[in-house]
């Protein structure tokens, strides 16, 4: 199921847009629904604290008549769920290069002016939006996507031997065949990326696919790359099962 978000501070605007996604949703029986629809980008973010999403839509005023902009709230959700796809719908269409300077990579811009060609670009937003999903499911099972400073970055799974926690505070390390590279982020979201990893350890998540030994004696897991990193005594019996189910 893909969530949809919109955040509107016009009332009337925004039950217009809910009305055109519902009707359409009805119409073409696409699984999406509208999750929350709200004036207050607030409740956006503590929606998605709360609620971390993996597929989800964001159609967002930018005059939002509040601390936070359109922009400023995309380039947030951004952070919050790296996968999101952002449509702002605005009359303000003198703003649309702010969106590459808070890197926000909006999939589209509609202006809403007209309400017959406002209908039309939001399902087609709709439709583009679901493809998009379809291809990069496709794609995660042999790639990750993660944020790398300001650019968001495919890693191929094969090359990646595991994740720890970094010295710094918020940051990680991706261990890769033949390099590392340091990335803000939670530990806590990298083993949702992908079947193939494992939280072995409080700071480390591991690519089991990439294991070539376990070490019960010392808690220590072995990687193709030869590189090592610790395991709780629990998760080493899960390994150890799951390896001799292979």
């Amino acid at each position: 199921m893909i969530n949809i978000f919109i955040c509107e501070d016009n009332l009337i605007q925004r039950t217009k847009l809910e009305t055109i996604i519902q009707n359409f949703l009805l119409m073409e029986d696409l699984e999406m629904q509208i999750v929350l629809s709200t004036a207050n980008p607030n409740e956006i973010l503590a929606h998605l604290q709360r609620h971390p999403q993996s597929k989800s839509i964001f159609f967002l005023d930018i005059d939002l008549n509040h601390t936070l902009n359109g922009i400023q709230l995309g380039a947030k959700i951004r952070d919050l769920c790296i996968y999101s796809k952002i449509i702002f719908i605005t009359t303000h269409s003198e703003l649309a290069p702010l969106t590459f300077k808070y890197k926000v990579e909006a999939m589209d811009y509609i202006i809403k002016d007209d309400p017959t060609e406002l209908a039309v670009r939001v399902k087609e937003a709709l439709i583009q939006a679901k493809k998009h999903y379809l291809s990069e499911h496709k794609e995660d099972n042999t790639h990750i996507r993660l944020r790398v400073g300001n650019q968001i970055r495919l890693f191929l799974l094969k090359e990646i031997m595991f994740i720890e926690t970094a010295p710094a505070s918020h940051k990680l390390i991706l261990h890769l065949t033949n390099s590392f590279i340091e990335f803000y982020g939670k530990i806590t979201d990298i083993e949702k990326l992908s079947p193939d990893f494992l939280r072995v350890h409080k700071s480390f998540v591991a690519n089991q696919k990439n294991i070539i030994q376990i070490d019960t004696k010392n808690r220590c897991l072995t990687f193709k790359n030869g590189e090592t990193c610790w395991a709780s005594v629990r998760k080493l019996s899960q390994l150890n099962r799951t390896f001799a189910e292979k």
